[in-house]
């Protein structure tokens, strides 16, 4: 997925999930990847970057590679949050180091989505159509 966003700290992380919503609602998620944003760069220690609060970035999001039917009546629902716990660790969303003592507090980040021609998220979904 390349996602366009923002957020109003230094670092934060964004999840994305591929569901498949079912006629009656039921949503099954066929994957789900993140992205701590200082780590988007790489992991390298010379790879880290902090955001700049209110600049939008590029950001890509691997979900690996599946196969998925979807049947008729079925939904593809994508969902971008900024959470997955307790699936992945919470991230403070301060930019400070992980792993090390602070006396700075959690805070809750303001994230934003940018769905327009100049910031375009996209997920691409090769489709294949059946054999006759």
């Amino acid at each position: 997925m390349t996602l366009w966003a923002a957020t109003d700290g230094l670092d934060t992380d964004f999840m994305v999930k591929l569901v498949d919503v079912y006629p009656d609602g039921y949503e099954q998620i066929i994957l789900d990847n993140p992205i701590r944003t200082r780590f988007r760069r790489g992991r390298d220690p010379d790879d880290v970057a902090l955001m700049t609060p209110g600049k939008p970035e590029e950001l890509h999001i691997d979900l690996w590679n599946t196969a998925f039917t979807f049947e008729k009546g079925h939904k593809i629902q994508v969902t971008v949050t900024s959470s997955n716990a307790t699936k992945f660790e919470i991230n403070p969303n301060t930019g400070e180091p992980f792993g090390v003592a602070t006396n700075t507090a959690p805070r809750v980040a303001t994230n934003t989505i940018y769905l327009d021609k100049r910031h375009p998220s996209a997920i691409i979904l090769p489709v294949l159509k059946p054999a006759p």
